[in-house]
């Protein structure tokens, strides 16, 4: 193993820093557009059912909301995982008018357009930055799909090269017949699911960020993967295994990710050097995973590039 070779893992901080999007104490902020009467009256279950456990729950956190809710009657269920997916999506759909139909997307993995969200072209600068052969994997809790639009379906796979996704390719037309295939070098480990993936296997957009159907581990404390998601996990420790130095950019460590922890501890015995990029990095809290690991922080970019370029292009041990 090269004493360079490293990984990216990324928390919820990254997508808020690339796109804006919430993390868990901003999730409920009910900021998306309704698409029809449907969709307006899930947002009013969930807004009523949140109005009445605030009274009862001051100053909770989010997660224990959706925990709670997670054990109401199924239409409250239904509606809070559909709206946290719905609201993770609601950046990167896109609209298409016909005199009598109207329909929603969101955007394929390799549509052009996707560039025109803001953020993702930040993103994509930062991923690429460290693509390349010792760049050993990517590991996300994230649902979105920022990793994979800054990628490309020939930037990445999901831990087997040349896996065939579910769906249509991007514009033109002459395209959509064509099977869109993952033929990328970098593996994405998803550990929390993805808007993108069902149980029925992976697609090449986020549709299930529409229906609520997506294949995630919902945001609660002490959250364990389903058996559905044990190869990703799987995949994740691999990643985990093969490098010797992790940049986490905006992951809490949180003590309740007793589960993340655990795969950290397990699957990092070979790291020794850790750059925390992050508003609040908690050193205290990677100390207690790795008592022996180097760590070091920074901002996120564009203020913490020079400290970001600075531990990657060392050996990260001094």
């Amino acid at each position: 193993m090269s004493d360079r070779t490293f990984g990216l893992f990324l928390g919820a901080g990254f997508s808020k820093w690339a796109a804006n999007l919430p993390v868990a104490t901003q999730l409920f902020d009910f900021d998306i557009e309704p698409w029809g009467p449907r969709e307006s009256s899930k947002l009013e279950v969930i807004k009523s059912v949140k109005d009445a456990w605030d009274v009862v729950h001051p100053n909770a956190l989010p997660e224990q909301f959706i925990a709670d809710t997670l054990n109401f009657d199924e239409k409250s269920k239904r509606a809070v995982l559909w709206y946290i997916v719905r609201r993770l999506s609601d950046p990167f759909i896109w609209k298409e008018f016909y005199p009598q139909k109207r329909r929603r997307h969101v955007f394929m993995i390799d549509e052009h357009r996707r560039f025109g969200v803001p953020g993702l072209v930040k993103a994509q600068n930062f991923i690429h930055r460290f693509c390349g052969p010792l760049l050993g994997g990517i590991i996300t809790t994230n649902y979105d799909l920022i990793v994979e639009y800054a990628l490309g379906t020939k930037g990445f796979n999901y831990g087997v090269r040349n896996q065939t996704l579910i769906g249509r390719g991007p514009y033109p037309v002459s395209q959509w017949r064509n099977p869109v295939t993952l033929k990328g070098n970098v593996s994405l480990a998803k550990i929390h699911g993805s808007i993108s993936w069902d149980e029925n296997g992976c697609y090449t957009d986020g549709r299930r960020g529409l229906t609520g159907r997506a294949l995630i581990v919902a945001p609660t404390p002490e959250k364990r993967p389903p058996q559905s998601l044990k190869a990703v996990w799987n995949l994740a420790e691999r990643i985990l295994q093969r490098i010797n130095r992790l940049i986490v950019f905006g992951f809490a460590f949180n003590a309740y990710d007793v589960a993340v922890s655990n795969l950290l501890k397990r699957g990092g015995s070979n790291i020794e050097s850790v750059l925390l990029v992050d508003v609040e990095p908690r050193i205290e809290r990677v100390q207690q995973l790795w008592p022996n690991v180097t760590i070091k922080s920074c901002q996120p970019p564009a203020e913490g590039d020079m400290e970001i370029q600075k531990w990657f292009v060392s050996k990260g041990s001094t």
